[in-house]
């Protein structure tokens, strides 16, 4: 998946179900979500914060982003890391990750 952004934009949200190797949405009732990323060829993270729980049954979730998030140009690598509520952590995709690219604007 492939989710394109404008530089300096905020919408829309990043929205992702999360699924298991089986392709089987994830039960994330109770689990705490954080959103990471980071651009491509670099070790630094640039992102990482909350995010939102949509349908906890489905797996669904949700970034909204901050201006600084989108500022920079470029490709990134993004993914969801999971806490759940008995403390034990799944990141998500766990075979790759989300692109995000962030392309210039015009004004």
């Amino acid at each position: 998946m492939t989710f394109y952004i404008k530089q300096n934009d905020t919408s829309p949200a990043l929205l992702a179900t999360l699924q298991d190797a089986d392709g089987i949405a994830v039960d994330i009732t109770g689990a705490a979500i954080r959103f990471h990323m980071r651009q491509i060829g670099s070790a630094a993270v640039e992102v990482d914060a909350a995010a939102v729980i949509v349908t906890p049954l489905q797996g669904t979730v949700r970034y909204d982003w901050l201006a600084a998030d989108t500022a920079e140009i470029g490709s990134y690598q993004a993914e969801f890391e999971v806490t759940y509520a008995d403390a034990s952590i799944e990141t998500f995709p766990n075979d790759g990750y989300i692109r995000v690219k962030i392309i210039d604007d015009v004004a």
